[in-house]
């Protein structure tokens, strides 16, 4: 059984690798062959049925899925529609966001998606002006939607196949239409939506109580699951502490609760028997009744968690344990977890793609390997206490292959952290916060208060245990046979007493923590242009030196491209220090990252035309003002400020734009002219104080392509084989201009737009080649 469930799993996992999904009559093929394999009942054949049924499954589930889609013509198209608001509401600065499930819409041949995400900014119409949308409300709506789309970069977030697991087939938000946007019921009774109002309740009591609370979020998420709320700062140090799965309810959590439900059902079960006419052990032994009850207290608390996979691993199990116990049957720990995974999958076949899947069920296979064939010699407190270190010991090594190869970093202080962070979350701040959930003012602000107070003095020593140098070690992400081979030896120190020189797996890895981040060579030079939208941010890397030109837009208060895309992606590469930061201009799509980027990474040197007192110049360690002229030589490539002069920071009515900093960058490969925001005007200067140097195989289409630019005496002047379009999907710039963006092809320059193709990598080496990361990483449900 065990087997069948993980080749299954196999089945799905190859499936949702897949560019294109097989059409329904080869899911048939499939499905046929299955059967006919499992006829057969011979161990390969049954194995191989299993896989098969596994990717039909997750195609057809795919397909189902995909098929209720927004039109192409209908996006950017006000639609009227009504139905209920079917999440948790989430509130930001500038409106608020939530999930709606739509009942009708108009006009009729709108065919709008039956769920949806919306967002709406601003909330200044009178109708709404005075509360939220709460979870099950019917409202009546006017919005404007585009089929899902996100930003596609190498170790980057996949929002788009966050969307397909969802069941999030079109986004939008709500348009300022007056009387038109109205309540109509204030509640639908559904069982989501009751579930979703117990949640919103809860929370809304816990932020009443703790109201400018630092900590509240965190208090939240153990609460119900809603992690929103916690400050990106305050998950940078959860992070570097390894601490961050305690900072949700996960399966510990869950598995207290559903332990003490079952406690005391045990104990009044077992008492009724002394109950005139009430002898309940007799019709129900008390071992039964405590594991129903056990299963029953973890389905309600994994519901307001949000369903997330961690809870839902522990309550499958949970409820296999309690079917076991109830039927007669024996079952092992690890039939339990096989079991667990396969519902999991087969219920949500989009789950092996999220990072808590893997690090969920591999904790659990880790502990039940590192215990397995162990004698306990040890009693009472001695052993409670030895398997609690053997356990911690076996999560902390046995997940660092897995962490490596899935965020590139490992905490190093993550077992000193954990082993204070996880009494005091588990056993001191998630009961408080229960119990304070459920009790009324003022003893809820009391109870909440102390557990606020603990999670506060925690994050105290958090932040200053993650603030060393040597707190997480960063290294690129191995490649599938470095991953396979860590693992191997992550076995073999994990091996049970008497197994060989255990500590010898530590050699398998040195190729995984030891491995440093690619190059080009002497003379060549790569160029990325990641995908941020309605923004920039380029990265240069030489032999040996990495300049950032630009770091992407703001995208809200504490969210940006830096913390969102750059940072994760130098993680990914195992980039933990830049060269040099050139920032262009002071626009939020160019500057809106640099803050978050310089505190996240080591930045030797940064260039910029800011003014003076701007935060990122005061942030610098070492700050240069770009200037025509300016010029340097790494590892054979060259790099050339052709702009802005010296003048212009003396003209204050100058727009920023104006001011962007040019750079070229040449090599044995070829050149690119990175161009930032210069309009006309700027683009007639350097015809005039530079036109031999504008010469460049590959242009950064100034401004984005707009219509005040690239005029065609530049771009005769550069005369670009490529040009680059950073641009957002749908922004509401229209950039590029059609006239501008036709005035390239007309000119035979091969054109590219990050909204379209990603992340592109240019390599300037012997030729120059092009890689797209949305062609490169083709999946079946990125949009078309």
């Amino acid at each position: 059984m065990r087997c069948l469930i993980l080749a299954f799993l196999t089945g799905v996992c190859w499936m949702q690798t897949r560019s294109e999904l097989p059409s329904l009559a080869d899911i048939l093929c499939l499905m046929a062959a299955a059967v006919l394999l499992a006829v057969l009942r011979r161990h390969a054949a049954l194995l191989l049925a299993a896989a098969l049924f596994g990717a039909s499954w997750a195609s057809a589930s795919a397909h189902m899925a995909l098929a209720d889609a927004l039109p192409h013509q209908k996006e950017g198209v006000d639609v009227a529609i009504t139905g209920t608001v079917d999440s948790l509401p989430h509130a930001f600065e500038g409106g608020t966001r939530f999930n709606f499930r739509v009942e009708r819409f108009f006009p009729h041949n709108a065919a709008v998606p039956n769920r949806i995400a919306l967002s709406w900014y601003g909330r200044q119409e009178a109708p709404v002006a005075s509360t939220l949308p709460e979870p099950g409300e019917r409202w009546q709506l006017v919005v404007r939607l585009q089929r899902p789309h996100g930003n596609a970069n190498p170790h980057g977030f996949d929002y788009e196949a966050w969307l397909l697991a969802q069941g999030i087939r079109a986004t939008g938000y709500v348009r300022p239409a007056g009387a038109r946007n109205v309540r109509l019921d204030t509640f639908v009774p559904r069982p989501s939506h009751v579930v979703e109002r117990a949640r919103s309740a809860l929370r809304r009591h816990i932020l009443q109580q703790l109201d400018g609370k630092p900590y509240a979020g965190v208090i939240v998420a153990l609460v119900i699951g809603d992690q929103r709320g916690i400050e990106q700062s305050d998950w940078d140090v959860f992070n570097r502490t390894g601490i961050s799965h305690l900072v949700s309810i996960s399966g510990l959590h869950v598995t207290m609760v559903a332990g003490l439900g079952a406690w005391l059902m045990s104990a009044l079960w077992r008492r009724s028997f002394f109950l005139e006419g009430a002898a309940l052990p007799l019709l129900l032994p008390a071992q039964k009744a405590a594991a129903i009850t056990g299963a029953v207290v973890a389905m309600l608390y994994v519901l307001l968690a949000g369903f997330g996979v961690p809870a839902q691993r522990t309550f499958y199990m949970l409820a296999v344990v309690a079917l076991a116990l109830c039927s007669g049957r024996i079952v092992t720990l690890s039939q339990v977890l096989c079991l667990a995974l396969g519902v999991v999958v087969l219920l949500d076949p989009w789950a092996v793609l999220a990072p808590g899947f893997w690090l969920s069920f591999g904790a659990v296979a880790v502990i039940l390997y590192a215990n397995m064939g162990r004698v306990r010699s040890e009693r009472g407190w001695r052993r409670s206490l030895a398997m609690a270190a053997r356990t911690q010991y076996a999560v902390t090594v046995g997940l660092v292959p897995l962490t490596m190869f899935l965020f590139s970093q490992v905490s190093l202080v993550s077992p000193l952290a954990n082993t204070v962070a996880i009494p005091v979350i588990s056993l001191l701040v998630t009961p408080l916060a229960l119990v304070g959930a459920l009790l009324p003012a003022p003893l809820a602000g009391w109870v909440l208060g102390l557990a606020h107070g603990a999670v506060a003095l925690l994050a105290e020593g958090l932040s200053w245990l993650s603030s060393g140098p040597l707190a997480i070690w960063n290294a690129p992400a191995p490649q599938g046979w470095i991953f396979a081979l860590a693992v191997l030896g992550t076995a073999w120190m994990l091996a049970p007493r008497g197994w060989p020189h255990r500590w010898a797996g530590l050699a398998a890895w040195l190729p995984m923590l030891t491995q440093l981040p690619s190059a080009p060579d002497d003379g060549a030079f790569t160029v990325t242009a990641f995908d941020v939208g309605q923004g920039m941010a380029l990265l240069v890397e030489t032999h040996r030196h990495r300049l950032l030109y630009d770091a992407g837009p703001q995208y809200a208060p504490g969210q940006d491209a830096a913390g969102r895309i750059l940072l994760p992606y130098l993680r990914g590469r195992g980039i933990g220090q830049l060269d040099a930061l050139l920032v262009s201009h002071s626009d939020l799509d160019h500057a809106g990252g640099a803050q978050t980027l310089l505190k996240g990474s080591t930045v030797a040197q940064v260039y910029s035309s800011l003014p003076a007192g701007h935060p990122v110049v005061g942030s610098a360690a070492t700050h240069t003002r770009c200037e025509a002229g300016q010029g340097w030589t790494w590892d054979g490539v060259r790099f050339e400020m052709l702009g802005p002069t010296p003048d212009s920071y003396l003209d204050a009515g100058l727009k920023a734009n104006a001011r962007s900093c040019v750079l070229r960058v040449s090599g044995k490969g070829g050149a690119i002219l990175l161009a930032a925001d210069i309009e006309a005007a700027q683009e007639a200067q350097l015809l005039q104080s530079a036109p031999e140097r504008l010469r460049a195989d590959v242009l950064l289409a100034p401004h984005h392509g707009s219509g005040t630019s690239s005029t065609a005496a530049f771009l005769g002047a550069v005369q670009p084989a490529v040009s680059i379009f950073q641009v957002g999907h749908r922004n509401r710039y229209r950039h590029p201009k059609k006239e501008i963006y036709a005035r390239y092809g007309e000119l035979g320059v091969h054109r590219i737009r990050t909204d379209r193709s990603g992340a592109v990598t240019l390599g300037f080496g012997d030729t120059l080649t092009i890689t797209e990361y949305r062609a490169q990483r083709r999946r079946y449900w990125y949009a078309p």
